[in-house]
């Protein structure tokens, strides 16, 4: 097939990339700028903005299908960085173009935990972006994955980083919150199946790892791959962060924001039913992140 793919620059869009390669297909890869070193084979690079239907849209028509994973975990809205540009409009040009230019098949990234009344501002925008999907007529796959893992991720990484910087770490509330994360090689490779089961046509997948930790476990886990025999926390009351972090979450530099609390608390988990059509097993979070935490 002849992809067409925005954001797939990122960290799951790397994989994403990759998988869809390996399996033959070629990319038409949205791009801010042109990359400066060798191109790889079966790329070709448009250069152009998500927010910005006119740099694109002629390179959507003759593809195959579409992909959009452009999301981000973090407003800043003096950048016009926003939920409702880059989740809501985004989705909406990608999928006008996508009719415009004649294509059917359309696979978007969501995020699990999403919902119309969700009290984070990401999910609600991530449930619109869905809705649009829903309605544009094509044939859509969604996919919500929970927390993500791989060798350039934000989460773990960070977690990891802190742990080797700092004597304890903090926790948001008890820390007793489920969490199930999932590789990015395993999300990628949901991505790319999809394109070959027509079965997936409207359908909609959560997608979460095989294990399911609590965040303090999740924490003495990361300790363990770092050599550590114990990890000692701290205890933030949710009621004092929820008072404290709106006053400093517009700075770039502070780590945390009110959303990412409300959607860090929820938890994150699933059911596991998106086996039943990927028919894989997919990647154990202890051994996954051993293979780059060094």
């Amino acid at each position: 097939m002849l992809i067409f793919l925005a954001g797939g620059t990122g960290f799951v869009g790397g994989h994403v990339r990759e998988a869809l390669l390996a399996r033959g297909h070629s990319l038409r890869l949205l791009v801010h700028r042109r990359s400066l070193g060798s191109v790889e084979p079966d790329v070709e690079e448009i250069v152009g903005d998500v927010t910005r239907p006119e740099t694109f849209e002629e390179a959507v028509a003759g593809c195959d299908a579409t992909i959009n994973l452009v999301g981000i975990i973090r407003e800043f809205s003096g950048r016009g960085v926003t939920f409702q540009r880059l989740h809501v409009e985004a989705t909406g040009n990608i999928l006008a173009a996508a009719k415009k230019g004649k294509v059917r098949r359309h696979l978007q990234m969501s995020a699990l935990g999403t919902s119309a009344d969700s009290t984070a501002r990401y999910f609600k925008s991530k449930y619109q972006a869905e809705e649009q999907v829903r309605r544009s007529g094509l044939d859509y796959t969604i996919f919500r994955p929970s927390i993500i893992f791989g060798p350039k991720d934000d989460f773990i990484n960070m977690l990891a980083g802190y742990m080797r910087t700092f004597p304890a770490m903090p926790v948001i509330g008890d820390g007793e919150y489920q969490l199930q994360p999932i590789s990015a090689d395993d999300v990628a490779r949901c991505f790319v199946d999809s394109l070959e089961k027509p079965e997936t046509i409207g359908q909609e997948y959560d997608l979460c790892g095989p294990d399911r930790y609590t965040y303090n476990e999740l924490l003495d886990i990361i300790g363990r791959v770092l050599g550590k025999s114990h990890v000692a926390k701290i205890r933030n009351p949710l009621s004092l962060m929820r008072l404290v972090v709106p006053f400093f979450e517009g700075f770039s530099f502070f780590p945390i924001t009110s959303d990412q609390i409300a959607m860090l608390v929820e938890g994150s988990t699933c059911d596991g039913s998106w086996r039943r059509t990927f028919h894989f097993e997919p990647v154990n979070f202890e051994a996954g992140i051993r293979s780059y935490l060094k």
